[in-house]
């Protein structure tokens, strides 16, 4: 669809006036044709100032077309910039017309007790779930916040095509991509990861950020588990795809555990799941960067179909 000025500028250029929920522009950057842009908003749902990511693509920007929208969820530590400055990815966005969103990774500036205190958990480290435990219950639902507030203050703010929405993520944010797949079968068109934590109620990471957030029952866990998921999935048929390094420390020290998504995803006839590893690489942006292109390929065979 093509927008008309009137419809560019009540859409997604209202940042600076109008209404309490349009997101406040912070920069923008010419970048491949495109726009790479950083705004914020104040969230409903985190209870605390948000800043997030929007690549717009040529298409967006000198056509004024609606395009198909494609999240990515970062990792332990990162924030919204780690993304945007290191992985490469807005010349593949350019090329297939997709506009980008990358929001944080968990709330920030709550003082919350032992927010702080560890990189592996609180700030940096939301896990894309919705806490039940005091005092994270009251902020800490990153799940609602990608799922929910944020598509919909997209949606309502720039030029995207709401039915056409993928995701995709690192590490953490990798399980954050599957699980938001898994658990809405059919919303997202696309799903890829880098280096997922696959199985988390079966590693450290995993076990710590859960008995935090979600409390000591795992029975409970296991509704945030990508693995779990891929069991019972039933939903419209999602095709996977997966990169992992084989130099990965992390998968070394089994944190990742991507062998038990693999063997869940294949007994299961409505996923899908293309398994990359890919020899001699770590953990890094250097890793993603390399093979972004490849994901952008996947997304845009979905998402512009």
């Amino acid at each position: 669809m093509r927008f008309t000025t009137n419809n560019i500028y009540n859409r997604f250029y209202r940042t600076q006036e109008g209404p309490s929920m349009a997101p406040k522009l912070l920069s923008t950057v010419k970048c491949f044709g495109g726009e790479q842009r950083i705004y914020s908003h104040p969230s409903e749902v985190l209870g605390c100032e948000m800043k997030f990511g929007v690549y717009m693509p040529p298409l967006a920007v000198d056509e004024h077309m609606e395009c198909p929208v494609l999240y990515f969820l970062s990792g332990l530590t990162c924030t919204h910039e780690n993304f945007i400055q290191k992985s490469g990815f807005q010349q593949y966005a350019a090329k297939h017309g997709i506009v980008v969103v990358n929001p944080d990774t968990s709330p920030r500036g709550l003082n919350l007790p032992g927010e702080d205190d560890s990189w592996d958990f609180g700030s940096g480290a939301g896990f894309y779930v919705d806490s039940t435990e005091t005092p994270w219950s009251k902020n800490y639902k990153m799940y609602t916040y990608v799922t929910s507030e944020l598509v919909e203050l997209v949606n309502a703010s720039f030029p995207v095509l709401p039915n056409k929405r993928g995701i995709f993520g690192h590490s953490m944010g990798g399980h954050g991509a599957l699980i938001c797949a898994l658990k809405n079968p059919g919303v997202y068109q696309s799903v890829s990861a880098f280096a997922p934590i696959s199985n988390p109620i079966e590693c450290p990471w995993g076990k710590k950020a859960f008995t935090g957030y979600l409390g000591a029952n795992e029975d409970s866990w296991k509704d945030w588990d990508a693995t779990v998921l891929a069991t019972k999935y039933a939903g419209t048929p999602l095709e996977i795809l997966i990169d992992q390094g084989s130099d990965d420390n992390f998968l070394k020290e089994k944190q990742l555990l991507p062998e038990n998504l693999l063997n869940a995803a294949a007994e299961n006839d409505h996923l899908q799941l293309i398994y990359k590893k890919r020899e001699g690489y770590d953990h890094s942006y250097f890793f993603i960067s390399t093979f972004i292109a490849e994901h952008f390929d996947h997304h845009a065979k979905f998402l512009n179909a």
